[in-house]
C-alpha cells in the first residue's frame, strides 16, 4: 500500500483502521475473535495505522488490539493512542482532563491493557479547555523522553493550538473529521499542518456511515444516529440524495460509493503524501474492500465530478449538535463545518 508520512518521522499505509466499532461503537457488537482478525488481516493488507481510545469500551479495544498484535506483531503496527475523555457508569461523557498529572496515570494504564511498553502515538481526545495545550504537550514529551511514547499527537484542535502545541514538541499528526461532507479542514487546519510538517489522519471518511453507500434510515439507526443533526428529519433526505449522485460515479468507476469516498479524501493529501484516511471497520472480510480504495487514482475529470456532486457545503446539518460543537476546539476556525 501507498505510505504517507506523519510528521518527520512515522510511515504509514494511505489508509488506518479505526478500531472503536469492534467495542460496541455505533451500535455494533463488540465480537473478539472477529476483531482480532480483522486486525491481522489490515497489517497484511498493509493497514499499519490502528486507532485506538482508552475509552473505547472502556479499555476492552485496547486489550482487543493487546491481543491481536501479541507478541509478533507489535513491531508491524503504528498504535494511535486517544487519552484523557471522561464518562460516568451511565455511559455520559464528564469532561476532558488532560492536566499533566493525569497523562502518566492514564498511559500506564493504556500500556498495561496493551500488552506493550510504548505507544507510537499518545494524543489527548480533546483540548482540555482548563488546561493550556502546552502543559499537556510538555507532560507526554516526557513521556517521549522516558522512551513510553514515540510521537505526540492531537486530536479536534484549530490552527492557532496546533501552533501552541509544536511549538513544546514536534507534532505527529492531527486527527479530524475529514470528508466529502465535512471539509472544514481545509481553510486554516490543513495549511497550518503542512506549513509545520504535520500530517493528517482523518477519521469520519464515510460521514458516520451515510456515505458508505449502504446506509438507510431505521428505527436502530435512529437510536444510534439520531443525536446527528445530519441524519435528523428534513436533513436525512438531502444528504442521501448526494450519497444517490455519488453512486452515478462510483458505478462509472466499477467501484463502492465507500471506495469512492474514500479516495477522494486521499485524493486531497496526494501531493504532499501527508493525510491518511481511517475506516472504521470491524470485520476481517470488508478488509480487502476498503484496502482497495488505497490504489483508486482519482483523475482530475473525476475530481471535478465529485465537487459538481457534491459542492461543498451541499450538505445538511452541522455535524454535531450546537453544545457538542461548542467544545470543540478546531470549531473555532471560522469555516470548520
Amino acid at each position: 500500500m501507498e505510505q504517507r508520512a506523519l510528521g518527520a518521522d512515522v510511515r504509514v499505509g494511505a489508509v488506518g483502521l479505526g478500531c472503536a466499532g469492534m467495542s460496541g461503537a455505533y451500535g455494533s457488537s463488540a465480537d473478539e475473535e472477529g476483531g482480532i482478525a480483522t486486525l491481522r488481516s489490515a497489517l497484511d493488507a498493509g493497514i499499519t495505522f490502528i486507532d485506538t481510545a482508552d475509552h473505547y469500551g472502556m479499555g476492552h479495544n485496547e486489550t482487543l488490539i493487546g491481543r491481536a498484535l501479541r507478541p509478533a506483531l507489535r513491531e508491524r503496527a503504528v498504535v494511535s493512542v486517544k487519552f484523557g475523555a471522561l464518562f460516568g457508569v451511565d455511559g455520559r461523557v464528564h469532561g476532558v482532563n488532560a492536566r499533566p498529572d493525569a497523562v502518566a496515570n492514564f498511559l500506564g494504564y493504556s500500556l498495561q491493557r496493551l500488552g506493550t511498553d510504548y505507544v507510537d502515538i499518545y494524543r489527548p481526545a480533546r483540548l482540555d479547555p482548563a488546561v493550556p495545550i502546552e502543559d499537556t504537550v510538555g507532560a507526554i514529551a516526557e513521556m517521549v523522553r522516558k522512551g513510553y511514547v514515540r510521537g505526540i499527537g492531537l486530536s479536534e484542535v484549530g490552527a492557532e493550538t496546533i501552533r501552541r502545541a509544536h511549538a513544546v514538541h514536534p507534532i505527529t499528526d492531527v486527527q479530524i473529521e475529514y470528508s466529502l461532507f465535512s471539509r472544514g479542514v481545509e481553510d486554516e487546519i490543513l495549511p497550518t499542518c503542512r506549513e509545520l510538517g504535520i500530517g493528517v489522519t482523518a477519521y469520519g471518511v464515510l460521514a458516520q456511515g451515510m456515505l458508505t453507500g449502504t446506509w438507510r434510515p431505521s428505527a436502530d439507526a435512529a437510536r444510534h444516529r439520531g443525536h446527528l443533526p445530519r441524519f435528523a428529519a428534513g436533513n436525512v433526505e438531502t444528504n442521501l440524495a448526494l450519497v444517490e449522485r455519488l453512486r452515478r460515479i462510483a458505478t462509472a468507476r466499477g467501484v463502492t460509493v465507500a471506495q469512492l469516498a474514500i479516495a477522494w479524501v486521499l485524493a486531497q493529501g496526494r501531493a504532499h503524501r501527508d493525510v491518511v484516511a481511517l475506516a472504521g471497520v470491524s470485520r476481517p472480510g470488508r478488509i480487502a474492500e476498503t484496502a482497495r480504495a488505497a490504489e483508486l487514482a482519482l483523475s482530475e475529470d473525476d475530481l471535478d465530478a465529485i465537487e459538481q456532486a457534491v459542492p461543498r457545503g451541499a450538505v445538511a446539518g452541522e455535524r454535531y449538535a450546537p453544545a457538542l460543537l461548542a467544545l470543540l476546539d478546531s470549531e473555532r476556525t471560522e469555516g470548520a463545518r
